[in-house]
């Protein structure tokens, strides 16, 4: 096995973990339908990273880059937009 096909086995399990990472955080918020441990600031900053990534990505043509930080910012976005979702509604049901 030569260096670039270890460099796209690395890279690859490197673009699947980042990917993935995010799932339970997910599946963890839109069960208990509550976000608040979710930092804002840190998803907001990730967010902005992730679409960095994308536009570097772009500009040095490179496709791995691009589409493994693509599922990343939609599932960090995700994460963002549950945040949001979900604090509203605590938000209101405290007006109450």
């Amino acid at each position: 096995m030569d260096a670039s096909q270890i460099a796209n086995i690395v890279g690859t399990g490197a673009a699947l973990c980042s990917m993935t990472s995010f799932a339970p955080q997910i599946l963890k918020i839109w069960r208990e339908r509550d976000a608040s441990s979710v930092s804002l600031r840190m998803y907001i900053v990730t967010v902005t990273g992730f679409a960095l990534w994308i536009a570097y990505g772009v500009l040095i043509k490179s496709w791995p880059v691009t589409g493994a930080n693509t599922v990343c910012l939609v599932m960090s976005a995700t994460i963002l937009a549950l945040k949001w979702r979900f604090s509203r509604r605590g938000a209101a049901a405290r007006e109450v």
